[in-house]
């Protein structure tokens, strides 16, 4: 099918990659525009504009994709239907209604469960074990259109966002190219989501990383795993700062008063709910990530120090 493709970031660089291969004509490549990176603060093209122009594909990047030009470059596209992932502003009706196959978002959770902006995210730090892709038919709403395929995918105990995000990737890709054959050939019948069963996975904030050492260390871990790279687990030691990197939830760890930093053998714990939670990897603010025994040997902690209650 000839197809519009929009996406930013590299997590939608596999779908992509994926369309092309299995030979849809991918007419135009709709991204965010280059934004400033780095320390020098200089211009960065995203992902999936990098692979677009390797495919010799023509590249747009609107300011806002709602605008009566961008709508207009949209509809000469003539595409039998759009293709989007990770694309970073919201699409009008207007856009919804250019293509006679509808767009078709390929988003990171078992719909209608963990609907928004960062599904793998919340996924891992509820404690989820079992997570996937759903491609639907975008509407008006957030993440209420119709489902058309499902891929389930089991979550590690010790894996990160980022390292999921990489297999939901390769995933989601083979589910999309999946979807489009299907739509050409008639042969998916779309499915309503149950509201009654949504839940939300709203944008992440810096303050959601946030360490409360009176929960129990296998929700402290999952909260560490699932917002790393960002905003990462994160405490305040003498002060400052302490971003929790890697760590290690045991129901035979040791039992220490929440918030303790405390030494069993050569292993540091921080104290919580019940068994303590296993220190791996930390970074001091201003510091680079260092073990936990080098963070203490650096720290020369004492064994009695406590980490902030509170932010």
């Amino acid at each position: 099918m000839r197809a519009v493709f929009l996406g930013t970031p590299e997590i939608a660089v596999p779908s992509l990659e994926r369309m092309i291969v299995a030979g849809h004509d991918v007419a135009l490549v709709v991204t965010q525009p280059d934004r400033p990176k780095g320390r020098g603060h200089a211009l960065a093209a995203p992902p999936v504009k990098l692979a677009a122009l390797a495919h010799g594909i023509e590249v747009y990047q609107p300011e806002r994709v709602r605008r009566p030009e961008a709508v207009e470059k949209l509809r000469a596209a003539r595409a039998d239907v759009m293709a989007i992932i990770a694309f970073g502003q919201i699409i009008p009706q207007t856009i919804i209604d250019l293509v006679p196959h509808g767009i078709i978002n390929v988003h990171a959770s078992l719909l209608p469960k963990y609907r928004g902006a960062a599904p793998i995210q919340w996924a891992i730090a509820n404690g989820e074990t079992v997570t996937g892709v759903t491609t639907m038919r975008i509407d008006a709403g957030l993440d209420t259109g119709d489902m058309l395929l499902k891929a389930e995918l089991a979550i590690g105990p010790d894996e990160t966002a980022e390292e999921l995000a990489a297999r939901i990737a390769v995933l989601g890709a083979d589910l999309l190219v999946g979807t489009l054959d299907g739509l050409a050939r008639g042969a998916i019948v779309p499915q309503k989501q149950d509201d009654a069963e949504a839940t939300h996975a709203p944008i992440l904030k810096k303050e959601d990383g946030w360490l409360d050492w009176k929960q129990p260390a296998r929700m402290l871990h999952n909260r560490v795993r699932g917002f790393n790279p960002w905003p990462g687990g994160w405490t305040r030691f003498r002060g400052q700062t302490l971003h929790i990197w890697r760590t290690r939830a045991a129901e035979d760890a040791p039992v220490f008063e929440p918030g303790l930093l405390a030494r069993h053998g050569k292993r540091w714990f921080a104290g919580s709910a019940g068994p303590a939670l296993e220190l791996l990897e930390v970074q001091l603010e201003g510091k680079k990530r260092v073990t936990a025994q080098e963070f203490a040997n650096g720290q020369r902690l004492s064994g009695n120090e406590f980490l902030e209650a509170h932010p």
